[in-house]
């Protein structure tokens, strides 16, 4: 068993990370990488920063918001925390409850 797994397992078995945080982690890398929800001809540019998400986490995030652009946020947790670099997993264990907010920040065009 890996580093990474056994670190991953210590977390969810103290129940610190559950698949909620993940699948919420997913949709917010899918904001990050388009935060026009890939609406043709809106371009949203974003300091991430005034969201509190550091350039370096922004842009672990952005490859995994492109990697799993249409994908469901039910990717199992193994898979996102290995690509997950040291600074985003420090930062996602310090945010994850806070993170269902970036999707409530950019509300879905189809919401009313």
């Amino acid at each position: 068993m890996s580093h990474e797994h056994e670190e991953l397992l210590y977390l969810q078995q103290s129940a610190i990370l559950r698949p909620t945080h993940f699948a919420d982690l997913i949709r917010t890398a899918q904001l990050v990488f388009d935060p026009a929800s890939g609406v043709s001809g809106r371009y949203i540019e974003v300091d991430w920063q005034e969201f509190g998400i550091p350039d370096e986490v922004a842009e672990n995030l952005k490859l995994l918001g492109q990697k799993y652009r249409y994908a469901s946020p039910g990717i199992p947790s193994e898979i996102i925390w290995e690509q997950l670099t040291k600074t985003t997993r420090t930062w996602f264990l310090n945010n994850k409850d806070k993170l269902w907010q970036f999707e409530e920040a950019f509300p879905a065009l189809d919401e009313d």
